[in-house]
């Protein structure tokens, strides 16, 4: 797994620097999907067989994987085996593997994201099926001409979505850049709101918020705004009204990641990751104490979606994007800080 995917246990209360102290785990976050739904616990299902065949069949490997086993406890509500088994419990502490002990770390590599693995196999590689198989059957039957053409469209229309999930679970590559100054978009999408706040909790001042829709056809992976140290979580549940809807940032289905940044002068961000009306789903792994870089992938929502950020506002604070604007996660530019080096 990345960094971001599995992260090694916090040890400490507060950050290093002295900053803000780590918040307790939100009860409420038991796994990395929060949501629930039936893809999550068609794997835990798979989970309970294939932890079955390898106690039947896999004796030496679970005595090689109990051997690479790190941290004191289980975290998880089922039997820990391999590092198959904490995927779904990794923002929980608890039993983990290192990098170069994880069989499975290739699965990182793949140009999908992990987390929507299943989805990618269930509901693509169904409608794929199901595509074939209306095809040949209306192939290899003398239908009337009328219903040949419904048997090719609803084929091309089962075509049509697994390819469209395939390219939503995709994971391209990113170019971050290196400026410590920059802070970059957690999300792909359309800039749709630029909202001053006159004083925000956490932050602790004024602050300026930064929407970003998410369409269907967007790449769904949220990433780090700026390097930093994950401070606290909060879910709460809520509707699926339309992301486009103002409203929508208020009621729907949302989890809230604060942050502090690596850099002086340690400023203070929320990210808010936002259901829509399609995506019910979102996912992430995090938990207070895990520090992470710029542009590194923290979550993800799956289906088309919200994603908003929140930033200090002061005089240093100059916004790169408007209303309308094109972004992508972790290489566009949505705001950058100057530096008292660089004013006039």
């Amino acid at each position: 797994m990345t960094e971001s995917q599995m992260q090694e246990p916090a040890t400490s209360t507060a950050l290093d620097n002295g900053g803000a102290p780590l918040e307790p785990m939100d009860p409420q976050l038991k796994n990395i999907q929060p949501g629930g739904g039936w893809v999550i616990k068609m794997e835990l299902t798979w989970g309970k067989l294939r932890r079955r065949y390898l106690k039947t069949f896999r004796k030496r490997y679970l005595e090689k994987m109990q051997g690479l086993r790190q941290g004191e406890s289980n975290g998880c509500p089922h039997e820990v085996l391999d590092p198959r088994d904490v995927k779904i419990y990794r923002n929980q502490e608890g039993w983990h593997w290192k990098k170069a002990d994880d069989p499975f770390e290739w699965r990182n590599n793949l140009p999908f994201v992990r987390e929507g693995l299943a989805e990618l196999f269930v509901l693509g590689g169904g409608s794929f099926f199901l595509a074939g198989f209306i095809a040949s059957l209306f192939a290899s039957q003398d239908f009337g001409i009328a219903w040949q053409i419904a048997g090719w469209l609803i084929s091309g229309v089962f075509s049509a979505v697994g390819f469209l999930i395939v390219w939503f679970f995709r994971n391209p590559k990113r170019k971050i850049p290196k400026d410590t100054q920059l802070v970059v978009s957690p999300a792909d999408g359309k800039i749709v709101t630029l909202e001053e706040i006159e004083h925000d909790e956490f932050i602790e001042g004024p602050a300026m918020l930064i929407g970003i829709f998410l369409s269907i056809v967007n790449v769904h992976i949220n990433r780090m705004p700026i390097s930093a140290r994950v401070i606290g979580l909060s879910y709460k549940q809520g509707k699926c009204l339309n992301a486009l809807r103002p409203e929508s940032a208020r009621e729907n289905e949302q989890l809230a990641v604060r942050i502090q940044g690596d850099q002086i002068p340690h400023r203070r961000m929320t990210i808010r990751q936002i259901t829509g009306a399609i995506a019910r789903r979102i996912v992430n792994w995090q938990k207070p104490g895990n520090r992470l870089q710029k542009g590194e992938i923290f979550g993800m929502i799956k289906l088309g979606s919200r994603t908003e950020l929140i930033v200090p506002r002061d005089d240093s604070l100059e916004l790169k994007v408007q209303l309308g604007d094109k972004v992508k996660a972790g290489s566009s530019v949505v705001a950058s800080y100057i530096s008292p080096e660089s004013s006039p």
